[in-house]
């Protein structure tokens, strides 16, 4: 049986991409990596991980992720990406995220999302949102 693909649209099967964050514990070492994986814990609805993965100084106590029709995750677009490597402290991570809830019109959020590195650990800071150019 074939590996599913990873959510995150990198083209890897999702053990070897962000299933290796989300379910086996491994740190992620770029901003980019926090960012496909925090993607893919939305498309399963993944509250402890995107909570664990949110910086303490913005996360809120909690996510309402629960939704009367269901939610489907139609992919991921990285534009761009500022730091964020593996020797920074700071990074950027601007994308387009698309979803359907049910039937309706599908949707997208644009934005920069700012990470930081504390103690070898990157964690998800807060985004600005905008618009496609």
């Amino acid at each position: 049986m074939a590996e599913r693909s990873c959510p995150c649209g990198s083209g890897r099967g999702y053990a070897l991409c962000c299933g290796r964050f989300i379910d086996q514990g491994v740190l992620p070492e770029t901003a980019e990596q926090l960012m496909r994986s925090r993607y893919t814990a939305f498309t399963q609805a993944d509250e402890p991980y995107l909570l664990a993965s949110w910086h303490a100084s913005t996360r809120p106590p909690s996510l309402d992720l629960e939704q009367d029709e269901p939610t489907r995750w139609l992919g991921l677009r990285i534009d761009r990406v500022e730091a964020g490597g593996i020797g920074y402290a700071h990074g950027v991570v601007c994308f387009v995220a698309r979803w359907r809830v049910g039937g309706g019109k599908a949707q997208r959020l644009v934005e920069c999302s700012r990470f930081v590195k504390e103690q070898g650990r990157w964690f998800y800071v807060d985004g600005e949102i905008g618009s496609e150019q």
